[in-house]
């Protein structure tokens, strides 16, 4: 099957919906289907404000219709709200094409922590967004039902895994050939985005022993450094270092409560590490009440509980997850929709 996955959200960038589209892309032609990406690299474009990493793409819509007409996919998925998503989402409507689309996002807190657009308006537009789609694809329960909650319809699930072979204990990373050696420990750990959603001041905040390391890269970097001196920041990593440095931590703490799964927890659970984050969607759905974590909206109560944590624990709570399996909850959802006929396209 020919697969067409409009995505905003694109490499360079480094953010979880990046890296889970990247690894669908592989799986799905692991299994022998044919993948085609539409992104902001076959266009041009302009940064997004607040976040000039981010590109956008300017007046996509005659191109994306020209790329869609020529790969002629059996399914067309729309995986971002942003410019190319509203063009793509467009067309199909104008041609009646079926398509799916995912909430990878809470775009409507994003939005209100950084330019305070109340909730009703921002979720306004994405149900408007969404409402179309065949199936709006989320990934945990908790996600799901605030969507039904507030009007959308149509909801599947499409989980998440974790590379459990880059993702592992790493004993080895803990010593002096460590990434934190000859930093007090424990090692309280971050990983992902430096920026305001993320809530990365409230784990800076927490008055915890030994020391707190944030690994990313973000708008809120600069400011952070010189706001807490005390902190380590490793900047952004990837592939085998990005592990390493997830291995030489004691604790991961995920202060985001905007995330609508937080692939990073995996990732921390698989390297042995044990969670401490908020009960809220995503760690609620990934921990639960699992001993491999502790959720409490005393986030510092919280990185504490888990400390000494079993690694062994940590790991096999991950293993439950994997890239296998998201990407067969992914095709399902496709499957009722998989047929287009180009031979005689709707009228525009």
């Amino acid at each position: 099957m020919r697969i067409l996955v409009v995505s905003d959200a694109w490499l360079p960038q480094v953010n979880g919906v990046v890296r889970t589209l990247d690894t669908l892309r592989s799986e799905l032609q692991r299994v022998g289907h044919e993948v085609v990406m539409v992104t902001p690299e076959r266009f041009r474009t302009v940064p997004c404000p607040t976040y000039p990493e981010i590109r956008l793409a300017v007046r996509p819509g005659p191109r994306v219709a020209r790329l869609i007409e020529e790969s002629q996919p059996c399914a067309i998925h729309i995986a971002t709200e942003g410019p190319l998503g509203w063009a793509a989402r467009r067309y199909c409507l104008r041609r009646r094409l079926p398509f799916t689309t995912a909430y990878h996002t809470r775009f409507p807190e994003y939005i209100k922590a950084r330019f305070r657009v109340p909730l009703p308006l921002s979720y306004a537009v994405m149900r408007r967004f969404h409402s179309p789609s065949s199936r709006v694809m989320v990934a945990t329960q908790g996600i799901e039902t605030e969507l039904e909650r507030r009007g959308f319809h149509r909801i599947g699930r499409w989980s998440r895994g974790v590379d459990t072979e880059m993702f592992r204990p790493r004993p080895e990373a803990k010593g002096e050939g460590g990434p934190f050696a000859g930093l007090p420990r424990p090692i309280f750990l971050y990983v992902g985005r430096v920026a305001v959603e993320k809530n990365v001041a409230a784990f800076l905040a927490l008055d915890l022993p030994g020391t707190k390391v944030v690994v990313g890269d973000g708008p809120q970097l600069d400011d952070l450094r010189r706001r807490h001196p005390e902190a380590h920041f490793a900047g952004a990593q990837f592939g085998e270092k990005l592990a390493w440095h997830y291995a030489a931590g004691d604790v991961f703490v995920f202060p985001s409560r905007t995330d609508t799964f937080g692939l990073v927890l995996l990732e921390a659970l698989a390297s042995g590490l044990p969670v401490a984050a908020y009960p809220v969607p995503g760690p609620l759905d990934v921990i639960g009440t699992s001993p491999v974590g502790r959720l409490d909206n005393d986030l510092g109560t919280a990185a504490l509980a888990v400390l000494g944590t079993d690694p062994v624990l940590c790991r096999a709570h991950a293993l439950d997850f994997s890239w296998a399996a998201s990407t067969r909850q992914f095709i399902e959802n496709l499957a009722p929709f998989e047929i287009i006929c180009w031979k005689e396209p709707a009228p525009l």
